[in-house]
């Protein structure tokens, strides 16, 4: 059986250490701040980065796993969305255009939200 994360911490690993000079001392408001410091594991970028690796191995997707038909409740196929995406009219959109050149775009955007909020009974999406 695999490790967790909090198995695999060793103490004093650390991932990646910031020169202090490079770090802005900031102060949030008390209101913000923890009472106790966050209890995370301490681990070496390798093993990190393995680990993570190893977990999204063991997710069951389109792209490594099959599908068998009749298992709608169990389907998620982002890449329908990114054919949608990549519709004309779509595809090259930048964020900061002139929202008179995405008129089609705000609109799709503005029907989805209006039928998911009437899908979820959310006031607004």
């Amino acid at each position: 059986m695999d490790k967790l994360i909090f198995e695999r911490s060793v103490s004093g690993r650390r991932c990646a250490r910031l020169p202090k000079d490079q770090i802005t001392n900031y102060q949030l408001d008390q209101c913000f701040m923890r009472k106790q410091k966050p209890q995370l594991p301490e681990i070496a970028e390798v093993d990190l980065v393995r680990h993570y690796i190893n977990l999204s191995k063991k997710a069951y997707g389109v792209d490594n796993g099959f599908y068998p038909l009749g298992s709608c409740t169990m389907k998620y196929n982002p890449k329908v969305n990114e054919d949608v995406a990549n519709l004309e009219g779509f595809y090259d959109l930048h964020p900061l255009q002139e929202a008179q050149s995405v008129k089609g775009a705000l609109e799709v955007i503005t029907q989805i939200s209006a039928n998911l909020c009437v899908i979820t009974g959310m006031d607004g999406f």
